[in-house]
């Protein structure tokens, strides 16, 4: 096992590693950015290194910065968390230059499945159903209207490279479908330098299904069954759950056969995502992979009991596969909600703030995966996720319940939040039947606005007088911080 891993990472992910490693027996450390200087990974790495300012160009996308930092702090493995540089394989490769282990898959892996048409292409290779499309051969106008009027309308226009919903359109007309390119192909060069599109069948009321797989160094490679990631909004996702309420055994199988056949096909190491979209008809198309650790790996952990990161450690430092995909079962339910720093009611408009007073839900069965502490102040530098909170139950029905209750038992001070919202989902009746699809959200709550009796009158007063104070315990040079809850808010879950 490596004795030193740079975590090269910020935020929930970056304490979630460095978590990981240390059950592993690992040393661990930190890079951040100037206004990480107090971050709480930073606080529980054993050493960290400032990178540069806030500019991800100048800190978490800096891959000169981290390599020396690295080697500064005698590392001698790297794990990339996901975002910023975690499918990357120029970096993947100056890791592996640097004489240093890269703790994901091999560059080549990365680079196949990181172009969405080389990747429909290598599901083809691997037998893999696809969804009906048209790869630009001839990217003129007039060639993709000829496609769509032979794929049938609506069609989806998608950008080959980069993901999170941009560079994409949904086209319902042919007249649309012009401007729909235009808009496509310029966001797609803005987000990812690379204009590059092509078609995709849109697929009414799809669930999106993912398949988690693992695999070793030496040519052993199993799933752990399906996600369903259905719930989202703007095509990136809010909650997640396994099992999916739409996936029987059997289909568990084949889907799990598929993402593995994929995976071979590209010489896969270490923990990756094959994501799927499934019709209202059961039927199953390959969607893209991730290559790399997932946000909502929790649940997977949860429900089969295996840790993704303990795993891929291991993998990268060469040990063997011992799981066997005959005795890998699925047990209870889980389900994961995205804690997020904005405003549902605006749009989902990110926001800024510090945090007053963090108390988390301490239930059994309930877990969080965060970086938030009182005093920490959020700022509009990064992604706005600020952690997962994550349950496991006997089945789906008590799985629900349960997160209902750990929403409203979740209290977070001085910063807007999506908590209100999420409690809303989760007992909303068509979630609690399983009737989910990608457009949830826009079917059933279109127009969300905070509950008018969230903020009782005399809140400012039950702070002052009655409140229990959360406690930062130092212990060995890192912070853990522990938060209560009291007794006098009652039921409110405003953020």
């Amino acid at each position: 096992m490596f004795k030193r891993v740079l975590v090269a990472n910020r935020g929930e992910i970056a304490c979630r590693v460095i978590r990981g490693c240390r059950e592993m027996g690992c040393e661990t450390v930190a890079v951040y950015s100037e206004p990480d200087v107090h971050a709480l990974h930073v606080k529980l790495a054993d050493y960290s290194v400032q990178l540069g300012s806030a500019a991800p160009a100048e800190s978490y996308l800096n891959q000169q910065r981290i390599i020396a930092a690295a080697i500064e702090k005698k590392a001698d493995a790297v794990h990339p968390g996901y975002g910023f540089l975690a499918e990357n394989a120029g970096f993947a490769e100056a890791i592996a230059s640097a004489g240093l282990a890269w703790i994901g898959p091999p560059p080549k892996a990365i680079k196949s499945m990181g172009l969405k048409i080389e990747a429909r292409e290598t599901a083809k290779q691997a037998g893999a159903p696809i969804i009906p499309g048209y790869e630009a051969t001839d990217e003129s106008d007039h060639a993709f209207a000829d496609a769509a009027k032979q794929i049938g309308y609506p069609v989806m226009v998608k950008a080959s490279a980069g993901g999170g919903g941009k560079g994409m359109r949904i086209v319902s007309q042919p007249d649309k479908l012009a401007a729909a390119l235009a808009a496509a192909r310029r966001e797609s060069k803005g987000a990812f330098g690379d204009a590059t599109v092509y078609l995709e069948k849109y697929l009414e009321k799809p669930r999106h299904i993912e398949i988690q797989i693992l695999g070793d160094q030496h040519g052993q490679m199993v799933h752990l069954g399906e996600r369903e990631c259905s719930v989202q909004r703007r095509h990136q996702k809010v909650i997640e759950e396994t099992p999916s309420t739409a996936v029987s055994a059997k289909t568990r199988a084949a889907m799990g056969e598929s993402a593995v056949a994929i995976a071979k096909q590209v010489g896969y190491v270490g923990a990756g995502t094959v994501e799927f979209m499934m019709d209202q008809e059961g039927y199953y198309y390959f969607l893209e992979m991730n290559t790399r650790l997932q946000v909502e790996h929790p649940v997977t952990e949860l429900v089969y009991g295996i840790d993704l990161v303990h795993w891929q450690l291991r993998i990268a430092a060469g040990e063997k596969l011992t799981l066997k995909q005959s005795r890998i079962k699925p047990r209870g339910h889980s389900i994961e909600c995205r804690i997020c720093a904005e405003d549902p009611a605006a749009g989902f408009l990110p926001q800024v703030g510090t945090v007053e007073v963090h108390s988390p839900p301490s239930s059994p069965g309930v877990r969080l995966d965060t970086m938030l502490y009182p005093g920490w102040e959020v700022g509009a530098d990064y992604d706005p996720l600020l952690g997962k909170l994550v349950v496991w139950a006997e089945n789906r029905k008590a799985a629900v319940k349960r997160m209902a209750h750990a929403l409203e038992d979740y209290r977070i001070l001085g910063l807007t939040t999506n908590l209100p919202f999420l409690l809303d989902v989760i007992t909303h009746p068509a979630f609690g039947a399983g009737q989910t699809h990608t457009g949830f959200i826009t079917e059933h709550m279109p127009a969300w606005s905070m509950p008018q009796a969230e903020l009782p009158a005399k809140l400012a007063g039950a702070l002052t007088i009655n409140q229990r104070v959360p406690v930062a315990i130092t212990t060995s040079g890192s912070t853990a911080v522990q938060s209560t809850p009291w007794q006098t808010l009652g039921s409110w879950s405003n953020s």
